[in-house]
């Protein structure tokens, strides 16, 4: 409900609430939740990075792919060579002898093509294995950051409209009490009130211009907050509308959300693919153990210049196997590793699940008593508006007092502000039960786009057209005469 259906709503004086440089041209429509939340699919860094990092793990299929396909390498060596030689002779009973030295220049060329094909190979065999269930967890792992996007913008979409909705009370509230300090002055300029009803009404005027400030703070955070998941900016968004359906979850049934969860919440998945991934490493250290087999196929050709020009080539063919015998421990050791990272991927997955039951479970009831919450806070507007309207006839006839009078105004915006605090928590907490649930797509956020109206939540404050609605709630009523 809009704060124009209680008639305390008011054009707001003109407050620049971002910064934009002398370029920028502000699109001419208002952006709704669907336009933004496709924004940020498009342009998040974090989640941009998430799908590199999926399709790097993809990439890492075929590394491990590579190593049962065929082999080839080829190896030429070119050398310019230079032997030297020496030789001592002696002559009988003298010691003496005559030393002849000689070099030998030559160049030479070689060539060697070799070729292997893997026949049998375990190890590689479960590494290709390991990489293919590395896939099903990224692909978990980047619905998770898809959903946890479309969250934070949702509640960051939300969070503007709340910011905005409590800054329309805020300002109400200034002016009234402001009006009302005014009214105080000129009474207490001709002696109607005592200078301590002047000075209550300053410090409630002082506590609700602070509280207008930090209300302008908060919409002006939730504008950049939605720039960053996104990356652009906007100059207005769309509102939330008074119809907006409020009533629990479909279906109406805790323990079916909690299956849901467990059955499509992709961080659940994820970590149960951890298990997986985890199993096929200690398949791997197992696998160390055994023999590889490989088929081989060399040829080498080599050339040298000695004595003229000497060729010789040569090629072989085989079958190489082996057999690891003893490798130092290292095989037992990968195989403990690799239990011990299998047992904690166990215990993370039961972690995960734990975690999520409960946040569902949170989270549904949150959601139920946000339905009664938005109901109360919409009948405590209500009784607010009647409690001031009464403690304002009571100040005519001189049974309440200013402080009185102030504090009902107070009660009364404070429960505008809370009305729109339950409503935006009761959106919020209702699309986190659906990421929760693993249900959260693009269709949910079709739906509550669907309750917006197109009215405009800009960050350039309106001026005043000279359409009070707030005047309603300015007049506190006539004070107590003297000898009444």
């Amino acid at each position: 409900m809009r704060l124009a259906h209680w008639a305390v709503n008011a054009p707001l004086r003109p407050l620049l609430l971002a910064v934009f440089t002398a370029s920028f041209v502000l699109p001419a429509q208002a952006a709704d939740l669907l336009t933004i939340t496709r924004d940020a699919l498009d342009n998040n860094a974090a989640l941009a990075s998430a799908r590199s990092e999926y399709l790097g793990v993809e990439a890492g299929r075929d590394v491990a792919r590579s190593g049962l396909l065929p082999q080839v390498n080829a190896t030429g060596n070119v050398a310019h060579n230079q032997q030297y030689e020496s030789q001592t002779s002696s002559r009988a009973g003298t010691g003496t002898g005559n030393v002849s030295t000689g070099d030998d220049r030559y160049n030479s060329v070689s060539l060697t093509l070799e070729a292997t094909q893997a026949l049998y190979n375990e190890v590689t065999r479960r590494e290709v294995t390991q990489a293919e269930r590395q896939i099903d967890q990224q692909v978990y792992l980047l619905a998770a950051t898809e959903q946890q996007l479309l969250i934070d913008t949702a509640s960051a979409y939300f969070d503007i409209l709340r910011a905005h909705e409590i800054l329309e009370a805020r300002f109400a509230q200034e002016r009234a009490i402001g009006r009302q300090l005014e009214q105080a002055g000129e009474q207490f300029e001709v002696g109607l009130i005592a200078i301590t009803e002047v000075e209550e009404a300053r410090a409630t005027f002082d506590q609700s211009r602070a509280d207008r400030i930090a209300a302008e703070s908060n919409l002006q955070v939730a504008f950049e907050a939605l720039e960053q998941l996104t990356g652009q900016r906007y100059a207005s968004i769309e509102a939330l509308g008074d119809s907006m359906p409020v009533g629990l979850p479909e279906p109406s049934s805790r323990d079916y959300w909690i299956e849901q969860a467990l059955e499509l919440n992709p961080q659940v998945l994820a970590q149960q693919a951890g298990i997986e991934v985890a199993r096929s490493g200690v398949e791997i250290a197992r696998a160390g153990g055994l023999p590889t087999l490989q088929a081989f196929g060399n040829y080498q050709y080599s050339d040298n210049d000695i004595d003229g020009n000497t060729e010789n080539s040569s090629s072989q063919v085989g079958l190489s196997a082996n057999v690891p015998i003893y490798t130092g421990g290292r095989t037992s050791a990968s195989i403990r590793q690799g239990t011990y990272q299998l047992e904690s991927s166990q215990y993370d997955f039961e972690s995960q699940r734990r975690s999520s039951i409960q946040q569902v479970r949170s989270l549904y009831t949150q959601v139920s008593n946000d339905v009664e919450t938005v109901e109360a806070r919409q009948q405590a507007i209500v009784s607010n508006q009647s409690a001031l309207e009464a403690t304002r006839a009571g100040y005519e006839v001189g049974t309440r007092n200013i402080v009185d009078v102030l504090n009902a105004e107070q009660n009364l915006y404070n429960a505008i502000a809370n009305y729109a605090e339950a409503r935006y928590d009761y959106v919020v907490n209702l699309l986190t039960l659906r990421q929760q649930a693993g249900r959260l797509d693009v269709e949910a956020i079709e739906e509550v786009n669907a309750w917006l109206t197109g009215d405009e939540v800009n960050f350039i404050l309106p001026e005043s057209d000279g359409n009070d609605r707030y005047d309603s709630a300015l007049d506190i009523g006539a004070p107590p005469q003297p000898g009444m």
